[in-house]
């Protein structure tokens, strides 16, 4: 396969790349099957002076497997490929005549590995993946023949065996799981080989009157784009949109805050509680929340401490403002909730703060 070939098959995948949306897809669990028809390069073979070339064959592929809910995949695979035998090339001399099907079977384990993106378009999730596998490949060239001007030709009639198999998977699932829970097409680019398959035959050169046994071995790689589907048995069904709540009524806040590592209140701290007070007995709220903070300086137990202690100063002067206090919740967070994110040991006006908030 020549180098265009391959930059093109590469390119068509990357167009497969929309722009990033913000539902992410679900990752298989449990099992699944897929299956994909596509183009199919075998690369030339050179040897000595001998060139061989192959036209754009098909191939399919079959598989079931497992996914682990993590992205992680596992499965077994079923592959076919069929080549016709384009041209043969012997020293510079082209072949006038030439016939032939290369057929291939592959049986693999493959593992792969769903990238989680967050794209998606219109509803339709994208999520990559990539992933290679092992196995066993069967190769047999089947009537494989050339003829040349003059009289010389070659036969290939026994080529065709079982040998190990590897190959390289990257691809991208369009899930449709809106439509088809379960349910993603998909588009990949496959690079597959086997080790070097053994041949035998005959040839005979322009000046020979009878032909001679000749034997050898040939590499074996392929460049495949394929589309598909994959399809997951235990995906569950989207839930059923619900009516809308009513909505609740927006809660008021109020913020307090302190001076560094103290709980008691400032003359402008008394006017905001004063206030909330003041709101909590016009608006009727059924909760009043006060809950006390602090900056990220000190200990984390130190700081727990001060934000409780914060959170009883405010409650305490909402009371002799006249809330009861069974209608409060009084609690304190530390340093766990800041108001602007600091690193440790920064002083932060705005996280040392009590926060009323009236529902």
């Amino acid at each position: 396969m020549t180098l265009r070939r391959s930059t093109f098959a590469l390119g068509l995948l990357a167009s497969c790349m929309m722009a990033p949306g913000i539902a992410a897809a679900q990752q298989v669990s449990g099992l699944y099957i897929a299956g994909g028809l596509g183009a199919s390069w075998k690369e030339s073979v050179s040897s000595g002076n001998n060139n061989t070339d192959w036209n754009v064959g098909w191939t399919g592929v079959a598989s079931v497997g497992w996914g682990f809910g993590n992205g992680i995949r596992l499965e077994g695979e079923v592959s076919y490929r069929e080549n016709e035998f384009d041209t043969f090339t012997r020293n510079n001399q082209l072949s006038n005549s030439v016939g032939g099907v290369n057929r291939q079977v592959g049986l693999m384990a493959n593992a792969l590995y769903d990238i989680p993106t967050g794209w998606s378009v219109s509803g339709v999730t994208i999520n990559p993946y990539i992933g290679g596998g092992i196995g066993a490949g069967w190769v047999q060239g089947s009537g494989i023949r050339a003829g040349f001007p003059g009289g010389g030709s070659f036969t290939i009639d026994n080529g065709s065996g079982w040998n190990f198999a590897y190959q390289a998977i990257g691809g991208f699932a369009f899930g449709l799981g809106q439509f088809v829970p379960g349910l993603s097409l998909t588009a990949e680019y496959r690079y597959y080989a086997t080790l070097d398959v053994d041949y035998s035959g005959s040839n005979r050169s322009n000046a020979a009157s009878a032909s001679s046994r000749v034997s050898g071995s040939a590499s074996n790689q392929n460049q495949s784009v394929l589309v598909g589907f994959r399809y997951a048995f235990n995906t569950p069904r989207p839930a059923p949109v619900a009516a809308p709540a009513p909505a609740p009524a927006p809660a008021r806040t109020f913020l307090v805050f302190f001076d560094w590592d103290r709980a008691d209140l400032t003359d402008r701290a008394r006017q905001i509680i004063a206030e909330a007070a003041t709101n909590a007995r016009t608006v009727r709220s059924t909760r009043i929340e006060v809950s006390g903070h602090a900056d990220r300086t000190g200990s984390a137990a130190y700081n727990q401490r001060l934000s409780v202690r914060r959170a009883e100063a405010v409650a305490a002067e909402l009371v002799r403002r006249g809330i009861p206090r069974n209608e409060m919740t009084i609690q304190g967070f530390g340093f766990d909730r800041p108001l602007v994110p600091t690193a440790m040991g920064v002083r932060e006006p705005q996280n040392r703060r009590v926060e009323i908030v009236l529902r």
